[in-house]
Parts: structure tokens; C-alpha cells; sequence
């Protein structure tokens, strides 16, 4: 799964947010969760039922999603998982999240050995097509991922559409599939630690302090963490990134 930022307009409405499009203003997305976090645990069915209308979202959107993505510059996201490596290249990298390939491509005219994991089908034929990667098509809820395996994993906008309860054991399955000492890079949307439904995604936003935690729950230590576009005011700057080592 990956992401596309769209410009919104936030309005008050009884005791959470909802949104409208607004025309583009130059100011680049911030998330707006549509429900505030639940109070109440997520039982498997609604687990399901957000899997399913995510990546369903994502299928139907596949082609404009691929163009509308294909400029992204994403170099300093994988330049930061690249210079954390300490393994000698070539890395067998994951691109979790893989979308529909740019970045698999990219890891691959490096020179390394990328293998993509998405849970959007259409994503998945694509990412095999772009970059003539192997490329697994799996729900990030129903994971099954070799222990030990990867130098690497590159998670660019894929991570906040799990559930906060289920990141300590999605995170606890990408710490188990690194080599040790391997790299984790993580780039979300970050927020105010609520989760919901935006359009038709589901996201969980974090802050620095609550991210952090997670990871280091999981057995991660930090390396870095910079917030993007870089070089504008941190009210817009949506992106939360973060590097970890496997501990």
C-alpha cells in the first residue's frame, strides 16, 4: 500500500473531524483521522473489514495513484536506510509497501537485491512489471515473512495504515525478518496519535514521542528521524521519518 497526500480543509463537526477537498494551495497535506482513537479494542471483523476496504481503495485507484506518484522524490528516505547498512552491499532489501515500483526499481539500479510486499494486487502486477523484482502480495495484518533475511526495510508510507494496536506485533514481525543489526526506515503521516478513517483509508497518525515508543518496544533503536518536505515550516511538514537498527 502506499499513499498520496491530498489537500483538505478541517471542519469542526460534533466530537470528531471530518473533511472536504479544498483546491490546491501550495501547503502540503497534514492528516485529518476522521474518528479520534477507539476506546475500544478492534475485534478480528472490523480488522478484516479495514484491510479490505484499504487496499479496495487502492485497487480501484491504482493506475492514477502509479502517475501520480512516479515524480515523487524520495532520495533522502532511501539514502537514509542505505547509509545505516552496515552490511556489504549488495543488501538484500524488503520494500514494504512497495506500491507499484518505483522505488523497488531504484534499489535495483543500485545495484541491490530488493524484494517488494504489498497487499494491493493491482500494485503487486505493477511492481513486477516496473522493476522485474520478486514482489509478495500480503495483507500487512496476516504477514509471513523469512526470519533473518533482510539487510534492510524500507517502509515509506505504509506503516500508518496499521491499526495501533497491531503495531507491536507488525513491528515485532519486521525486527524478526531483519539480519541482526539490520535497518528499518519508516516514513508516515504524522499526527496527534488518533486513528480512524480518512475517505476511504484507514490511518493511524503518531507523534514523535508515541512512535518512538512503539519501536523501541519492538526491540528497535533510533538512528535518526527528520520531519519532510524538508526546508519549510514544521506546520508543514507532514511527513514523520525515522531510522532504527535492529536491537
Amino acid at each position: 500500500m502506499g499513499f498520496v497526500p491530498q489537500p483538505i480543509l478541517r471542519v469542526a463537526h460534533a466530537s470528531h473531524w471530518r473533511c472536504r477537498r479544498a483546491a490546491p494551495t501550495g501547503v502540503e497535506w497534514a492528516p485529518v483521522p476522521l474518528l479520534s482513537a477507539f476506546a475500544m479494542p478492534l475485534d478480528d471483523q472490523t480488522l478484516r473489514e479495514i484491510t479490505r476496504l484499504t487496499l479496495a481503495h487502492y485497487q480501484d485507484s491504482a493506475d492514477a495513484f502509479r502517475e501520480g506518484t512516479r515524480d515523487h522524490d524520495v532520495s533522502q528516505n532511501i539514502a537514509a536506510l542505505l547509509r545505516h547498512i552496515h552490511a556489504e552491499a549488495p543488501f538484500v532489501l524488503l520494500d514494504f509497501g512497495c506500491g507499484p515500483g518505483r522505488d523497488l526499481r531504484t534499489f535495483k539500479a543500485l545495484g541491490h537485491a530488493p524484494v517488494g510486499l504489498d497487499g494491493c494486487p493491482r500494485f503487486v502486477e505493477m511492481a513486477r512489471a516496473e522493476s522485474g523484482c520478486e514482489v509478495w502480495q500480503q495483507d500487512f495484518l496476516a504477514l509471513d515473512l523469512p526470519a533473518q533475511r533482510f539487510d534492510g526495510i524500507y517502509a515509506n508510507a505504509s506503516l500508518f495504515h496499521v491499526p495501533r494496536q497491531e503495531l507491536p506485533r507488525v513491528l515485532g514481525q519486521l525486527h524478526a525478518a531483519l539480519k541482526p543489526g539490520g535497518v528499518l526506515f519508516a516514513s508516515n503521516p504524522r499526527g496527534d496519535n488518533s486513528e480512524g478513517w480518512n475517505g476511504p483509508r484507514y490511518g493511524a497518525y503518531h507523534d514523535w514521542q508515541q512512535w518512538q515508543a512503539l519501536l523501541e518496544g519492538a526491540g528497535f533503536q533510533a538512528l535518526e528521524h527528520y520531519y519532510r518536505p524538508a526546508g519549510l515550516p514544521r506546520e508543514q511538514q507532514p511527513w514523520l521519518a525515522s531510522v532504527w537498527r535492529r536491537g
